[in-house]
């Protein structure tokens, strides 16, 4: 990002590592959605600002302090990757690190991993090995897309048998459908418009999809429902549209399970009368994605134990000397895309 609304390559020098932290060679990274409200400056304005925070490659240099990784290892780096020792993280919020999105440092606060070579942070607990059975292109979703969606149907307070509405089925929305099921969803509903993706959510689990362009959602949902409602609302889009809709879905004493990236307007509405005027216990839950070492350790296990197969995501690769092109292609959905992957 070299400023808002422009992206381009950019020379910069390798960097080095502080005595905890380490730095990756890239070998595989994927574009994310994010990456495009960054550009907008969804965040604010940034300058030559390395893009990316998904991603997997070699260690190619640690610190003095550095444990339990060595050069030459196969990791996995979470695109949230926390200070381990701040107050937030002691008092259970490592992701916000002292901040609203404070643990959220790839294309952010730091340069991201769309790059050669990449830094990371207390290198021990955020990064994680990757078993030889699993291959790059797999254990990269691990990083935002498996960790972010499952987050998405974790703080969803889903009961065993439950009824779960997931609205976009984008990657994101794509694993919260797969987590919804992880976590004993009991019926599962989709909302979505375009086909690929509705052919996905069916594959990932979803019993009945929902096309908005097609049919009223809440009509529908209640109708699917009986008339109650759902359990759990993920709103996986961020947008304001769609969560007044998750908020009208959910039945009284449900829960709103937010995992979207708000990048437009300054407000998100809340629709008073089906918010029960305030009063129908409703909750609304929020979460970046959990970073560290353990969330992406148990991330590849489910992959090693084929709970999930993430790689049917992937609609189109593109080399890293090819990376202006494949932004082009993630930030404008042409061709039906749902994930880019770029190799290095």
């Amino acid at each position: 990002m070299k400023e808002i609304g422009q992206v381009g390559f950019v020379d910069k020098a390798v960097p080095r590592p502080g005595a905890r932290d380490a730095v990756v060679r890239t070998t595989s990274a994927l574009i994310c959605t994010s990456d495009s409200h960054t550009v907008r400056g969804g965040i604010g304005p940034r300058e030559d600002l390395t893009l990316g925070h998904e991603a997997v490659g070699v260690v190619h240099e640690v610190g003095d302090e550095v444990r339990d990784f060595q050069p030459g290892d196969r990791v996995l780096v979470g695109a949230i990757t926390p200070d381990w020792g701040s107050s937030a993280a002691q008092n259970g919020h490592p992701s916000q690190s002292g901040e609203p999105l404070g643990g959220f440092k790839f294309a952010n606060r730091k340069d991201g991993v769309f790059a050669e070579y990449f830094h990371v942070n207390d290198a021990d607990a955020n990064l994680a090995r990757i078993p030889a059975e699993i291959p790059d292109e797999a254990a990269v979703y691990c990083a935002d897309m498996l960790s972010t969606g499952f987050a998405g149907a974790e703080k969803g307070n889903i009961p065993i048998g439950g009824t779960v509405v997931v609205i976009a089925q984008g990657p994101v929305g794509l694993m919260a459908t797969v987590g919804a099921r992880l976590r004993g969803a009991g019926l599962v509903i989709g909302v979505e418009s375009v086909p690929n993706r509705q052919e996905l959510a069916r594959t990932y689990g979803a019993d009945e999809i929902v096309d908005f362009t097609k049919e009223d959602v809440l009509e529908r949902v209640q109708e699917l429902t009986g008339g109650d409602g759902a359990d759990t609302a993920v709103e996986a889009l961020g947008a304001d549209a769609t969560f007044q809709t998750a908020v009208k879905i959910t039945k009284p004493g449900g829960t709103i399970s937010n995992i979207g990236y708000f990048g437009e307007g300054e407000f998100v509405r809340i629709p008073r009368v089906e918010w029960g005027v305030g009063m129908a216990e409703k909750t609304i839950a929020t979460a970046l994605c959990p970073g560290g070492r353990l969330r992406m350790e148990r991330l590849l296990r489910v992959l090693r134990t084929n709970r999930v197969d993430p790689t049917p995501m992937t609609t189109h690769k593109f080399r890293f000397d090819e990376m202006e092109r494949a932004f082009e292609v993630s930030d404008q959905k042409i061709e039906d895309t749902i994930k880019v992957l770029v190799t290095f």
